[in-house]
């Protein structure tokens, strides 16, 4: 995998007292690397003990949490609607980096969603309304088809949210920075939330 860094050394002496303040200095640095998508991540959800993966894309963060959208009623809807408990991992290959996120995803406010649901292009609005995701369809005509007739009942007017379609935030309670390093001899701090504050530990590789 990633296994060697020209980067320093991790010192937690000289990281941010907080996760969130120190992940913003490593998202800034990928993405002033130029990578592809920086902010896609993966998202781990399960029910019944049986976990499930995806990809999604970070849409914003600060000290509340790691928001994404996605359709309320699609399998990862569905599952953190049952158990919240889910898991985020960035992997950054080209800087020999990842970040893995352990916390609680819940919806966020409907106006929230309503002002991201605003920016976002029009097909892919029309598409968050018609897409039954994760479900099994006949083939591609059946989308392609109720995306016409959307695009048709709307064409004199913006595309309302569907309420089925909206944020989640996940709200981290443990959050691991990890930078490879020569030798396998990575580097491994976690910060672990108390309760009251952030503690910093290093791990081993």
């Amino acid at each position: 995998m990633i296994g060697h860094s020209d980067s320093s050394l991790l010192d937690p002496n000289n990281m941010a007292d907080d996760p969130v303040t120190e992940f913003a200095a490593w998202f800034e640095a990928a993405q002033e690397a130029g990578l592809t998508q920086p902010n896609a991540m993966i998202l781990a959800t399960a029910r019944n003990d049986k976990p499930s993966v995806r990809t999604v894309l970070l849409k914003s963060f600060d000290d509340r949490g790691f928001v994404f959208y996605t359709n309320y009623e699609s399998r990862k809807g569905r599952e953190l609607a049952v158990n919240p408990q889910a898991a985020l991992n960035f992997t950054w290959l080209d800087l020999h980096r990842q970040v893995r996120i352990e916390g609680f995803a819940r919806p966020i406010d409907e106006a929230e969603s309503d002002e991201y649901y605003a920016t976002r292009p029009r097909g892919a609005q029309l598409t968050a309304g018609i897409s039954r995701q994760s479900d099994v369809i006949s083939d591609r005509s059946q989308l392609e088809q109720a995306f016409a007739a959307a695009d048709e009942k709307f064409a004199s007017g913006g595309v309302p949210r569907p309420a089925h379609w909206g944020g989640f935030r996940l709200q981290p309670v443990v959050v691991e920075f990890w930078q490879g390093q020569p030798d396998r001899l990575h580097d491994r701090i976690r910060y672990r939330h108390t309760g009251s504050e952030w503690l910093k530990e290093r791990l081993s590789p």
